[in-house]
């Protein structure tokens, strides 16, 4: 039966009636396992008690944010949205560790001290930030045809409002190893219309997309084709293996 379902998604889910307004986070579960980037992140530090390896953040100017640093990528996901940003790191001045968006941003910088610095569009200087204990890593969860759909549905009607006319989702030969990161792709693509639309100089862009179709790729990326946003996943990287909201933002500027 579980065949018979997918095997109707690989001619591509579309999703078109109208589901709930509020977008449910994306569903994730327990990771385990040490990586070599915990290792980095504890042990260069100096005279101070080592960070948990997934941890809430309190922001010294307000708001709080989950680090983890249990699988192969760090992932940060601030408390009061729903997209969870895949980084890379690497060494900065004075030995401090810099992580950076798929856009070569910096959002977070930790000294050897143990001192975290993070960064956003509204603290482009960086705000002060506290450990305030362990939580739970973050990881995607496999959800079925179904789950998919309702994600896709959501997407398509968040964007929808936002754009002011219909814009369909489509996950191109969704299976049960990429329907996790393709509803997350949907999640982000929606995030990145809605910040264009409130924006009078970006919101004409959004005039000529009717269409968003999640494919499968060797990489992350995103780009217009036509009416069409053509957003490309690498399953296999997890979330790591999806374009951020601010790369599909800029995907759509270039047009």
């Amino acid at each position: 039966m579980a065949r018979a379902a997918w095997t109707k998604w690989r001619r591509g889910a579309t999703a078109l009636a109208p589901m709930i307004a509020a977008l449910a986070a994306a569903s994730f579960a327990w990771a385990a396992g040490p990586s070599w980037l915990r290792h980095v992140f504890t042990s260069h530090m100096e005279g101070e008690e080592r960070q948990p390896p997934s941890a809430r953040y309190i922001i010294d100017s307000g708001g709080d944010f989950v680090l983890d640093l249990t699988g192969g990528h760090p992932l940060l996901k601030f408390e009061d949205n729903p997209e969870v940003w895949a980084l890379t790191v690497s060494r900065g001045p004075r030995g401090d560790l810099i992580y950076y968006n798929d856009l070569r941003q910096p959002m977070l910088r930790v000294t050897k001290f143990g001192g975290v610095t993070v960064f956003t569009p509204r603290l482009p200087q960086g705000a002060a930030a506290t450990v305030e204990g362990p939580c739970s890593p973050l990881r995607l969860a496999t959800l079925g045809p179904v789950g998919l759909y309702q994600r896709l549905a959501i997407a398509s009607l968040r964007s929808g409002r936002a754009a002011q006319h219909a814009i369909g989702y489509t996950a191109i030969d969704a299976d049960a190893g990429s329907d996790g990161v393709m509803a997350d792709a949907a999640l982000v693509t929606s995030e990145a219309i809605m910040t264009l639309a409130s924006h009078p100089r970006d919101r004409s862009l959004l005039r000529r997309v009717t269409r968003v179709n999640i494919i499968q790729g060797r990489t992350a990326g995103a780009s217009l084709r036509g009416g069409t946003v053509l957003v490309t996943v690498a399953p296999q990287e997890g979330l790591f293996g999806r374009p951020s909201s601010l790369k599909i933002e800029q995907a759509l500027r270039r047009h």
